[in-house]
């Protein structure tokens, strides 16, 4: 079998599966096309009109069209705030953003891995061992939940900020299903004299569309990635104040990055300019609806839905009161054609790689046009795979159930 037929085999899973991971969506046609284009072919180290090579004017003007949609669909003034869209990743993002404001060695603090965090923010494992790269040039703190509400105490975590004095304090992660308190957490960062970055890769559509709190007005720097709600390809933007923005430059080209993704860059502006239609609104307040439907429906079959329920487009299930584990219950659902991902849980009793919960979302779902009906049937299905995941025929039962649903729903992207 060669790539191209192995694409092809990839395409119809996709679209005889339900996608569920809250970090995955469907981008557009356009995006495809964007990415897939000629642009691919050039090579274009350096920032817009200073390149290293020559036969860039239509990347500079393609750069530039970008950073300006990236700068309206925020609604950020240009005097006051800067973007960088050559990040390859979220992940290189926030390094870039580290090693341009900070010194090896200097404290940083971002959200606890169980509770939700990122390995970008610095994670290591509670007995110390250094697990990401940001933790083995900083040294890494973190604050945590409150585990039996599954959300943050603020004065809690303003406690152990005045305590630590990092130099810069993270929020976002990949698995806090609620609002955080952007002004909160700047305050309490500028009583230590520390950076406060907010690192909005999952929320960063919801955001654009008025649906989940700006941090803009709080923040010194805000990270996000392109691929999740905001349904771009892979890649990244780093926002900061004016003042900031040659160091955050140079810090991802030339001290991380060589020539950067321009099919990356330029399936991103494509990407902005369909966040910008009220079409795109609708969409991000249904996924918001969709996933609090699915958290209703989990808390009615006495699921443990980690802090109640959700603002956002995830939701994450702790399943020790059902005596399952997450890596299994991963497994039985997706031969259920139903695909979601372990994850720990706040409190988590189990290895990270066996952990005790399960994360669900929203934005592919919603993408294909699903709405509270949809996420109703889906949940049954769920809960009757997980209290059946060694019953063969029942998963067999239920996949084919779920393949034919899957069916009668367009995937944006895919000729049909």
């Amino acid at each position: 079998m060669n790539i191209l037929e192995i694409i092809n085999q990839e395409e119809k899973r996709q679209q005889e599966q339900l996608q569920m991971i809250p970090s995955e969506n469907y981008v557009s046609k356009n995006v495809l096309r964007a990415v897939g284009s000629v642009v691919i072919n050039k090579y274009s180290e350096g920032q817009i009109g200073k390149r290293y090579y020559q036969g860039n004017e239509n990347i500079d003007l393609i750069e530039s069209r970008v950073k300006q949609l990236a700068l309206k669909a925020f609604d950020l003034d240009e005097n006051i705030w800067g973007v960088n869209v050559q990040a390859v990743s979220g992940s290189v993002a926030n390094l870039a953003v580290y090693t341009s404001l900070l010194q090896p060695k200097d404290k940083i603090m971002g959200m606890n891995l169980y509770d939700g965090g990122h390995l970008s923010h610095g994670w290591k494992l509670p007995d110390g061992k250094k697990i990401s790269f940001t933790s083995m040039i900083f040294e890494s703190v973190n604050y945590q939940v409150d585990p039996e509400t599954g959300v943050f105490d603020y004065n809690l975590v303003k406690n152990k900020v005045l305590n630590e004095k990092p130099k810069i304090l993270i929020s976002g992660g990949t698995a806090y299903p609620r609002e955080l308190n952007h002004q909160a957490l700047s305050e309490m960062s500028k009583q230590v004299g520390a950076y406060y970055m907010a690192d909005i890769a999952h929320e960063a559509g919801l955001v654009l569309a008025g649906v989940n709190n700006s941090p803009f007005k709080y923040a010194d720097v805000v990270t996000m990635t392109t691929r999740k709600t905001l349904r771009g390809p892979v890649g990244a933007m780093i926002f900061a104040k004016k003042e900031l923005m040659k160091k955050i430059d140079y810090g991802v080209f030339p001290r991380l990055q060589g020539g950067p993704p321009n099919h990356q860059i330029a399936g991103v502006g494509v990407a902005l300019e369909e966040a910008l239609t009220l079409k795109f609104k609708q969409y991000a307040k249904q996924v918001i609806e969709n996933a609090k439907t699915l958290a209703s429906e989990f808390i009615k079959m006495g699921y443990k839905v980690t802090s109640g329920g959700t603002d956002k487009h995830l939701l994450l299930l702790d399943l020790r009161n059902k005596n399952m584990h997450g890596h299994s219950s991963a497994i039985a659902l997706e031969k259920a054609n139903i695909i979601v991902n372990k994850n720990t849980v706040p409190g988590e009793t189990s290895k990270p790689y066996y952990p005790s919960g399960l994360r669900l979302g929203t934005p592919s779902l919603t993408s294909r046009g699903m709405k509270e009906k949809e996420m109703i049937q889906i949940a049954s299905w769920i809960n009757k795979v997980l209290q059946n995941q060694k019953d063969e025929v029942v998963l067999q039962q239920i996949g084919q159930k779920v393949k034919n649903f899957a069916l009668g729903y367009k995937v944006p992207g895919i000729d049909y």
